[in-house]
């Protein structure tokens, strides 16, 4: 009976862990989704001069606004992520994360105190400051709860990563459409949903002081003793346990193995050696492709985006906003519990972007054919219903492939000799190109109207069914070997070399 328990209960650590790490990821998401709300409410376009004296919106100035308010985050984030790794790599993950969440924080209290004679500067100020904190954060919290996952939990955990945006988002729907509801006047119409976010960032800051530092990190840096102490108080066993030591050892062979692999490094070669090129070519389009699909747009502007679909009235908006955030959860949930496996990303890939692609094209055509009425009927036209489900299908398609896969897919593409560079540029242009397209999407939702869905729907279906096709994860590993030429054999050895190294670590451990 006490060896069941510790069986079921063996992995709490490493779960605790992963609650408190992925608070960031929560924030992540929350704050991404919670500006395009925050901005629609009328008394945020009274206070703020988006709405004149004669009572009539200001376009250019609410779409300035609007997209100001939304891209300096990912502009932040852009620094952060980039910022976060040689300080990872310096100070340790858990350090990491408690900084960023500190720097986070502020910019979260400059957002929280805007109003009467501090404008909107300081929302301004906050969200880029936020924004290094987010960038660094998620690119720092996954690392650190792979490192510290068993194998056999590894997957499912760092899968999670995904959920804990969807329902970041979702929170910042629905606390925009209780404050909508309930809140018409004052200052609280955005200091509660931007204070809000200092919840899941306590949380975050407060629960890293209850874990411990990365293993993997700790045998990095030479710590060998140490890193042998956190892996057992993770995996809830002594010290001097034959797992304990095999998988330090397994941990000490990977990290000589990379060491090894990225002797004598240069710039020119990673990015220009031969075969390399291309992986940090794919690495980026990938990503241009992904912010491109419409996701992020809706994602960050879903109450203007059902606005324009015939969802009159803040409230009518944000609550499709708020739904459209459950689907995602669920969709996300469903994907990487049980079909990332089973379909396999290539095909999960093409499905995505063809469904994605094909139901932007509808959603255009019933906006083209099937215009909002001019005065707002009390409830939303048949029209409108029928492109708010085209857009909830739509992101069950993005949620199964375009959303999780690319992250994936760039990893498997890079040897382990450049894998650090290609993932950094992978995430650099990740956030640069989200900067981009949450700047100009307000604009682009004013000038195009319907055909913004259809602009979205043949990227989808030219640019990334096309991408879907001609490339695999597999595809990447034979470009490796076919590239790397003479020095794979390099490689080769030390992986074998260490392999050894290894193994003979875990016989000693078992006498």
């Amino acid at each position: 009976m006490p060896t069941l328990a510790l069986s079921r209960f063996q992995n709490i650590r490493v779960y605790w862990l992963a609650f408190i790490a992925y608070w960031g990821i929560v924030l992540f998401g929350y704050d991404t989704g919670i500006g395009g709300g925050v901005v629609t409410q009328p008394y945020f376009q009274e206070h703020f001069g988006i709405i004149g004296a004669d009572g009539k919106i200001d376009t250019k100035k609410a779409n300035d606004i609007n997209s100001n308010v939304v891209s300096v985050l990912q502009a932040g984030a852009f620094f952060g992520a980039l910022g976060s790794a040689p300080i990872s790599s310096a100070i340790g993950r858990r350090l990491t994360l408690l900084l960023f969440s500190i720097i986070f924080s502020v910019g979260a209290i400059l957002q929280t105190v805007a109003g009467g004679s501090r404008g909107i500067g300081y929302i301004y100020a906050g969200r880029v400051i936020a924004g290094v904190g987010i960038g660094a954060i998620s690119a720092v919290a996954p690392a650190f709860v792979s490192e510290s996952s068993p194998k056999e939990v590894r997957g499912r955990i760092t899968g999670v990563f995904q959920i804990m945006v969807a329902v970041g988002v979702m929170l910042s729907y629905f606390i925009n459409l209780g404050v909508s509801l309930h809140i018409k006047t004052g200052f609280a119409v955005w200091r509660i949903p931007l204070g809000f976010q200092l919840v899941p960032a306590g949380i975050m800051a407060f629960g890293l002081l209850t874990i411990r530092e990365s293993p993997r990190w700790l045998a990095s840096k030479g710590r060998y003793e140490a890193a042998t102490k956190n892996l057992a108080y993770y995996r809830r066993l002594p010290p001097d346990d034959p797992c304990v030591r095999h998988e330090m050892a397994e941990i000490e062979a990977a990290v000589e193995e990379e060491r090894e692999a990225r002797r004598g490094l240069g710039l020119k070669e990673a990015f220009f050696g031969k075969g390399n090129a291309i992986r940090f070519v794919i690495a980026i389009v990938i990503f241009i492709l992904q912010q491109f699909s419409g996701q992020n747009s809706v994602n960050y502007y879903a109450p203007q985006i059902f606005k324009s679909i015939g969802y009159e009235g803040t409230s009518n908006s944000l609550l499709a906003s708020g739904i459209y955030g459950i689907v995602k959860v669920v969709a996300t949930a469903l994907f990487v519990f049980f079909l990332v496996e089973s379909l396999g990303r290539k095909l999960s890939l093409f499905i995505s972007a063809i469904g994605m692609g094909t139901l932007f094209f509808i959603v255009g055509a019933i906006l083209k054919t099937h215009p909002p009425p001019a005065i707002a009927p009390p409830t939303p036209p048949a029209a409108s219903k029928a492109m708010a489900a085209m857009l909830y299908i739509y992101v069950c398609f993005y949620s199964m492939g375009w959303g999780p896969l690319p992250w994936v897919y760039v990893s498997d593409i890079f040897n382990t000799r450049t894998r650090h560079l290609g993932l950094a540029t992978a995430s650099a242009s990740q956030w640069l190109f989200n900067f981009v397209l949450s700047k100009i999407t307000p604009t682009l939702v004013t000038d195009l109207g319907y055909k913004l869905f259809l602009m979205f729907a043949t990227i989808n279906i030219a640019g990334m069914g096309i991408f879907s096709l001609s490339q695999s994860g597999r595809d990447g590993y034979h470009l490796w070997f076919r590239s790397a030429g003479a020095t794979t054999g390099r490689y080769c050895e030390a992986r074998e070399r260490n392999r050894t190294r290894g193994s003979r670590h875990y016989v000693n451990a078992i006498r």
